[in-house]
């Protein structure tokens, strides 16, 4: 399935500069209303670059704007904390509570965000994303597969205005991969969700994304549609 057209209206706007131990770092770009691939080699900087939009880590200077509001802006001595950016993150390895269901984990984005609960909501992500089967199980009896989906029902639930794609199927098989990449376009095409998905592999970039950020020893490249690819 193609990705969808690039709507040419920026969501996330970027610019940002970074010194990590030797590894410095400097990265201006921006996302549009569709899926923006941050793509390149290991160590280019792709997930340092995630980090900093979610509020993980500190630019040492710069700009991070999301749907028009300024959440750093080390000039003006702004830096909205993590918890209140509205921004849904799933990692490479899921990050689920081991010692929880699948259901408890679903729901604690929204708990720590402070949303109601959202039964409608909470019905639709379990459906868009086949996981009812899975509600009461814990972690630790899913497939690598399963826990990411898991990890992308919690980062909807939190009702996110950007989501941020770390590697979710790096550590997946060839298999795994092939059975969950269907789910990525499906939440791309449901949602709408404006989303920053950081990969390293050509062909998941070029079933969902509709802009690409090409990053090399932390600087922008180039930027422009997957046909960079």
């Amino acid at each position: 399935m193609p990705a969808p057209a690039c709507t040419g209206f920026d969501v996330i706007s970027v610019d940002v500069h970074k010194q990590l131990g030797d590894f410095a770092l400097s990265a201006a770009f921006d996302g549009d209303a569709g899926v923006t691939a941050l793509f390149g080699p290991s160590g280019s900087g792709k997930t340092s670059i995630v980090g900093m939009i979610a509020g993980l880590i500190r630019p040492d200077r710069g700009r991070i704007v999301i749907d028009g509001e300024a959440v750093f802006d080390s000039a003006a001595g702004i830096d909205v904390p993590a918890w209140r950016r509205r921004i849904g993150i799933v990692f490479q390895d899921g990050r689920l509570f081991p010692h929880l269901s699948v259901a408890r984990n679903l729901d604690y984005g929204r708990w720590m965000t402070g949303q109601p609960r959202d039964e409608a909501q909470f019905k639709h992500v379990i459906d868009l994303l086949d996981i009812a089967p899975l509600i009461k199980r814990r972690p630790g009896a899913l497939s690598g597969g399963e826990r990411q989906r898991v990890a992308l029902g919690r980062a909807l639930l939190m009702k996110p205005r950007l989501m941020l794609l770390d590697e979710p199927m790096a550590s997946l098989d060839a298999r795994r991969k092939s059975e969950i990449l269907p789910y990525f376009i499906r939440l791309r095409d449901d949602t709408k969700l404006p989303m920053i998905y950081v990969s390293h592999d050509a062909n998941e970039v070029k079933a969902l994304a509709s802009r690409v950020v090409l990053l090399d020893a932390g600087q922008v490249v180039k930027t422009g549609g997957v046909e960079l690819l």
